[in-house]
C-alpha cells in the first residue's frame, strides 16, 4: 500500500508492488535480470522520480554541527546581550530547562559586517563569513526539546519520541538517485551517539532508503570508505557467477511463496552492492583532486584535515548523483557542547570545520553545482543568552540559527529573528517541521502529498505540521 501512495504521489498511475503481485516470480526475477546486466525497465526503486513541480534542488548537502553550536556567537548578533553582560534575564526563561542557569553572558568574540550585504558575523567563523554573500541565515528555527537524543532525532526525522524515518530517507524515497549505481543517500563519519543509526535510519520505508554509513564520528576521516569495495579473491566474472547462482536459489523461493517485501529488500542491497563496486572505489580514492583543491578544503593542514575529507567526499558523491550527502561534524570529547570553558570549546570546533564549510561553498560554485545543490548547516539546537556556570551555555532549542546556500535560496540574507537577547524566535519562527516542509518543497516535492501509509495511517516527514517558508526564495 505504501509503494501506492508513493508512486502516486510521485506521479506514476501503475505502482511497482501492484506490477510485482502480477508477476510470476515477484521482484526477484527482474532485480537480478538488471543485476546480470540485461535492461529490465522498471526494475530498481532507486530509478529517478518526477517531481510534483520544478525543483530547485537536485541534491542536498547536511553539514551537521552534533552538540549544538551557539548561535549568539556565531551568526545571530545581539548587541543587547553585550549591552547587559552580567545582568539578570528581564522575562522568564522556558518552563522546560536542560539545566540551571544565572545571568546574561555576552560572547567572548567580535562580530563584523561582511560581504556586500553587511550582515554581522562573529570572528569565530572568519572564512565561511566570507561566504556570507551565498548564505541564508535562518535566525528562527526552534523545536521542542531541550536533549540531545531527543532533539537529534526531531531534526533528523521529525519526531523526538518515536522511530520514523530520517529525512534523508524521505528524499530518497520520493526521488530516488541520479546514479543508479550509488545509493540515494550517504552519510559520512556519523555519530553513534543520541540516537545513532535512527538519525539516518529508512524505520518502516523501504530499505534502499536508509543511509549508508561511511566511518563513525570517533574515528578519522581517512577510514570512512565503503568497506570490501573491491575483492582481492573474486573477479568480477566470478562474482556474477555467484550471483546468478544465488538468483536461481531465490527465483525458486519466490515461485513457492510468492512476493516477499523482506527478500526483495536483500535482494536489492545485493544488487546495489555490485554495481557499487565500479563507482564507489573512485571516488574514496582522491589522488585526481588538485594541491589548489586540497588546501581549499584545508587538507594541508593538521587541524581541519580530518573534516576537509569529509567535505570534500561529500563534494564527489555530490557530483555523481547522490541525492542526499550527510556530513557531521562530532568527537568523543568536546562537540559542540559547551555547558562550560564556551571560549575553549568553540574554538577548538570552529578552528576544525570552519576552511572546509568555506572550501566546499567555492568549489561548489566554482564548479556551477552550487545553483541546484542545497547545503544546509546547523546543530539540534542552539544555546541560552544566560550562563551557565561561570563562562558556558546551556542547551536551547527555543530558538536558534541555522543556514541554508545554493538551489534558490535567497544569499546574504536573514531571515527571522530571536528576541533582543537570542533566547525565543519571534519574528517568522520556523520549526523544524517548517525546516523540513522548505527542505522538500525546494527539492520539488510537496511535503504533504510524499506519504507512506504504515500501520493504519499516513505518515510523512513533517507528521500533521508543516509550513513552507517561501520568503527565504530567491
Amino acid at each position: 500500500m505504501g509503494e501506492v501512495l508513493r508512486r502516486k504521489t510521485i506521479g506514476m498511475d501503475v505502482s511497482r508492488r501492484g506490477m510485482l503481485k502480477a508477476s510470476a516470480i515477484g521482484f526477484g526475477n527482474l532485480a537480478f535480470s538488471c543485476l546480470l546486466g540485461e535492461q529490465a525497465a522498471g526494475s530498481d526503486p532507486l530509478l529517478p522520480q518526477p517531481t510534483h513541480f520544478p525543483s530547485r534542488a537536485k541534491r542536498v548537502i547536511f553539514l551537521f554541527m552534533k552538540g549544538g553550536p551557539s548561535h549568539l556567537d556565531s551568526f545571530d548578533y545581539k548587541p543587547q546581550l553585550l549591552k547587559d553582560d552580567g545582568k539578570p534575564l528581564p522575562f522568564d526563561k522556558p518552563r522546560v530547562q536542560f539545566a540551571a542557569t544565572g545571568n546574561l553572558l555576552a560572547s567572548p568574540w567580535k562580530f563584523r559586517k561582511r560581504g556586500q550585504s553587511g550582515i554581522e558575523v562573529s570572528d569565530l567563523f572568519p572564512n565561511v563569513a566570507n561566504c556570507i554573500d551565498d548564505l541564508c541565515l535562518l535566525n528562527s528555527v526552534h523545536g521542542t526539546n531541550a536533549a540531545h537524543g531527543g532533539a537529534s532525532l526531531k531534526l533528523h526525522t521529525g519526531s523526538d519520541t518515536f522511530v520514523r524515518p530520517s529525512m534523508g530517507s524521505w528524499v530518497t524515497y520520493g526521488l530516488g538517485t541520479e546514479n543508479a549505481n550509488l545509493p540515494g543517500f550517504v552519510t559520512i563519519c556519523p555519530t553513534l551517539a543520541h540516537g545513532g543509526v535512527k538519525n539516518w535510519g529508512s524505520a518502516f520505508l523501504p530499505a534502499y532508503c536508509q543511509g549508508v554509513p561511511l566511518g563513525v564520528a570517533s574515528k578519522p576521516a581517512t577510514e570512512a570508505q565503503v568497506k570490501y569495495i573491491t575483492s582481492q579473491k573474486w573477479s568480477r566474472e566470478q562474482q556474477r557467477m555467484q550471483l546468478e547462482m544465488l538468483a536461481q536459489v531465490n527465483r525458486n523461493h519466490l515461485e513457492r511463496t510468492g512476493p516477499n517485501s523482506d527478500l526483495e529488500a536483500r535482494i536489492n542491497s545485493f544488487e546495489l552492492a555490485f554495481r557499487m563496486q565500479s563507482e564507489v572505489p573512485v571516488i574514496q580514492d582522491l589522488s585526481d583532486e588538485t594541491k589548489a583543491t586540497e588546501r581549499l578544503y584545508g587538507m594541508d593542514e593538521e587541524v581541519t584535515k580530518d573534516f576537509g575529507r569529509q567535505c570534500l567526499l561529500a563534494r564527489r558523491f555530490a557530483e555523481r548523483g547522490v541525492r542526499f550527502i550527510q556530513v557531521t561534524h562530532s568527537d568523543t570529547n568536546v562537540q559542540w557542547d559547551q555547558h562550560g570553558d564556551l571560549r575553549a570549546g568553540h574554538a577548538k570546533n570552529a578552528l576544525e570545520v570552519d576552511l572546509p564549510i568555506a572550501g566546499l561553498l567555492k568549489d561548489l560554485k566554482q564548479r556551477g553545482m552550487l545553483h541546484d545543490t542545497l547545503v544546509m548547516w546547523g546543530g539540534e539546537f542552539g544555546r541560552t543568552p544566560v550562563a551557565q556556570g561561570k563562562n558556558g551555555r546551556d542547551h536551547n532549542p527555543e530558538g536558534f540559527t541555522m543556514w541554508m546556500a545554493g538551489a534558490g535560496v535567497k544569499g546574504g540574507f536573514k531571515y527571522g529573528s530571536t528576541d533582543e537577547y537570542g533566547y525565543y524566535a519571534v519574528e517568522n519562527k520556523m520549526h523544524i517541521h517548517d525546516l523540513h516542509a522548505t527542505l522538500l518543497h525546494l527539492m520539488g516535492i510537496d511535503h504533504l502529498r510524499l506519504t507512506h501509509r504504515y500501520a493504519g495511517r499516513d505518515f510523512r516527514l513533517t507528521d500533521v505540521s508543516g509550513k513552507v517558508h517561501t520568503g527565504i526564495f530567491a
